[in-house]
Order: structure tokens, then C-alpha cells, then sequence
């Protein structure tokens, strides 16, 4: 069973020293060392190290097994810490607290329920507290909900522009059809002909736009996630495109231009003739 240092432990890893190899290596505790910490320590896997609680006891000697990636963690990802991990009795020996451990987790068997489980867990004995993974997640996720309700105010706020956008378009775009209105009309071609070509036309120009910014959505989805995984040395998704995501849009787009495009056709052909061949 492996086990992270504590926070308290982190200081000492900025400052483990490396020593020349044991005659005993092969009996050494072997330690599992995260691969950014690696990577700024220059460590490779069977180098040995000096271990200790504080950076003026370090009587431990352990060497280095294995160098992991941490899953990806958005609470963790604006920390410093670097994080090494050992066996648990070796732990509690280089620490000098057997049979203590900050937390641990509990795998629950298919069926049953993590609030029963952790309440039956605290009425069995005192100085702890157990708590469902899903609590855990929510409390460290309250920072990333503020952050989702922000995105979500602006999109509300960017598609109403887009719409009113999009609506000053199509009128200006139906403005600029006027004398082919009025010549339509003169030669007997009905309004609901012309109705429905102004919103046909409409319904193109969405789904144009809508395949412009889905495009322009990826792109920038992937240059996003390219920079900040490089800055923060980590694989987790920060712009995420789903296709859920783009068939809302899509949708959205369709309505909205939809709606524009039968305001500004209706607009037109309720106009007399004479009107839109300008001499009304």
C-alpha cells in the first residue's frame, strides 16, 4: 500500500540530497517520486536519496523505484507541492508516527450506499471523520462552480448581442433586396414567395456561421489547451468542445437567424410595392 507525504513533508522534498549508492541498495525502502519533482531534480529511477522529517534530520536513505504521473487535478494545479510516494510502514517509520495516518480511502463493494457507509464508520469509533468522495469532490469543486456560473453569464450575454447582431444584419441585408422585392411583386410573384426565399436565404447564412465558429471554436479550444498544459505541466482539458455543446449551438444559430431572418422578410413584404421601388 503507497501513501503521499503530507503537506508538512513537501519542504523536504525541494531539498532531498542526492548520496552515492549502498552497498545494501537492493534492501533499501523504495520510494515512487512524481515526475515533475523528477524532472527539476535531475532523478532517474534507481538513484538513491537521503529522507528525513526536516531538512537538518535526514537519517533516512531510500531509492528511487519508480517516477509516476499524478492524475490530473484541478485543485492542485495552481500549487507548488511536489509529492513523493513510499511504502506506508516505511512512511510511518521515517516520520516516526506508527500506526497514524492523516486519511485513507475505503473502496465500497457495488450496491452500497457511501452516505450509510461513512455514517456506520463514525459511530464505530472516535477521532475521525468519514466523509463520501462525492462531498469531498463537491467542497474543493466551489471555486470551479463560481467560475462555470461566470462562463455561463457570458455566454447568456453573448448571445443576446449575437442575436442582435445577427438581426441588424438580416435587416440590412433585406434592405439591400428592396428593388428586387418590388420588381417580384410587380410581376405578380406572390408574398409568401418571397417569404420564404428571404428566410431560405437567412437559414444559409446560419448555418455558414455556424460552421465559421465552430470551426473558430476548435481552434482556439485546441491553442488553449495547448499553452496552459505546457505552462502548467499537466494533461488536464481546460476548453472542452463537445458535441453536445456544438449541436446546441448549431441549433441556436438556426433559431436565432430563423427569427431575424422572418422579422426582416416580414418587414419587407408587408411594404407596398411603390414603396420599396421608391416612389411611394
Amino acid at each position: 500500500m503507497r501513501s503521499a507525504l503530507p503537506p508538512s513533508f513537501l519542504a523536504l522534498v525541494a531539498v532531498l540530497a542526492l548520496v552515492r549508492p549502498a552497498p545494501a541498495a537492493a534492501q533499501l525502502p523504495g520510494i515512487a517520486v512524481e515526475r515533475r519533482l523528477a524532472g527539476e531534480l535531475s532523478l532517474r529511477v534507481g538513484d538513491t536519496l537521503r529522507l528525513g522529517a526536516a531538512p537538518d534530520s535526514m537519517r533516512g536513505v531510500g531509492v528511487v523505484a519508480a517516477i509516476y504521473e499524478p492524475r490530473p487535478d484541478p485543485a492542485q494545479i495552481t500549487k507548488q507541492d511536489r509529492y513523493v510516494r513510499m511504502h506506508l510502514p516505511d512512511l510511518a517509520r521515517l516520520l516516526g508516527a506508527p500506526d497514524r495516518v492523516d486519511r485513507f480511502g475505503v473502496a465500497l463493494r457495488p450496491g452500497i450506499a457511501p452516505d450509510s457507509a461513512a455514517a456506520r464508520l463514525d459511530r464505530s469509533a472516535f477521532g475521525y471523520q468519514a466523509y463520501p468522495s462525492a462531498a469531498i469532490a463537491s467542497e474543493s469543486s466551489q471555486t470551479f462552480l463560481v467560475v462555470s456560473r461566470f462562463h455561463r453569464a457570458i455566454a447568456v450575454i453573448t448571445i443576446v448581442a449575437s442575436a442582435v447582431f445577427l438581426l441588424c444584419v438580416m435587416l440590412l441585408k433585406v434592405e439591400e433586396r428592396r428593388m428586387d422585392a418590388a420588381v417580384m411583386r410587380f410581376v405578380g410573384v406572390r408574398r409568401r414567395t418571397i417569404f420564404g426565399a428571404l428566410l431560405l436565404e437567412a437559414a444559409v447564412i446560419a448555418v455558414l456561421g455556424s460552421a465559421v465558429g465552430t470551426a473558430l471554436a476548435l481552434a482556439a479550444g485546441a491553442a488553449t489547451n495547448a499553452y496552459y498544459r505546457r505552462f502548467f505541466h499537466t494533461a488536464l482539458t481546460f476548453s472542452l468542445i463537445t458535441p453536445g455543446i456544438v449541436g446546441f449551438s448549431v441549433a441556436l444559430s438556426l433559431a436565432l437567424g430563423l427569427v431575424a431572418g422572418a422579422a426582416a422578410a416580414w418587414r419587407l413584404v408587408r411594404t407596398r410595392p411603390m414603396v420599396l421601388w421608391g416612389r411611394g
